[in-house]
């Protein structure tokens, strides 16, 4: 089996294709996508004294603002989650990669792509991408060629600057 991992500079773009895959028919229980989290999305900002501040349907004065990274991505995929990543920075984690990456807290971002299954000079590839604030777009168990092929054309139709089949 393989996966097709692109790398997207837009979350729209990554959200569209991730979408359009869904519509496809393809399993969401497959797709996966890594991304620095954004620092300034949950931030609270100076709010006087009992005055509450949100942004669409988020109170930003209660904590109860999730990292602002993936936005609407983790509504599509389950298991979303922060992670601190020496030499990364916060990132978010959402799909299966989430708990094969739960154990880079330690070893890097690399190392745990590694341990996913992707060779050793992507995975330092998709670590700097990830560091400049790119987002990783994965779909994996593929078992055909010709789905890795449609997978692919649905990431690059979506804007992918980089897709690649491990």
């Amino acid at each position: 089996m393989s996966s097709v991992i692109s790398i997207f500079n837009s979350q729209g773009q990554a959200e569209e294709a991730l979408q359009e895959l869904k519509e496809s028919g393809y399993s969401e229980a497959d797709m996966s996508l890594v991304a620095k989290e954004d620092e300034d999305a949950g931030r609270q900002q100076d709010v006087e004294a009992g005055e509450e501040m949100t942004v669409g349907d988020q109170n930003l004065t209660d904590g109860s603002t999730t990292g602002g990274a993936i936005g609407g991505i983790a509504g599509l995929l389950a298991g979303a989650g922060t992670l601190a990543i020496p030499g990364v920075g916060p990132i978010i984690a959402a799909g299966p990669i989430a708990a094969g990456l739960s154990g880079a807290a330690a070893g890097g971002l690399t190392g745990a792509l590694v341990d996913y299954g992707i060779p050793q000079e992507a995975s330092q590839d998709y670590e700097e991408q990830i560091r400049s604030g790119n987002m990783l777009a994965i779909y994996e168990g593929i078992e055909s060629s010709e789905e890795a092929s449609e997978i692919a054309a649905i990431m690059q139709r979506n804007g992918a600057i980089d897709v690649e089949t491990h």
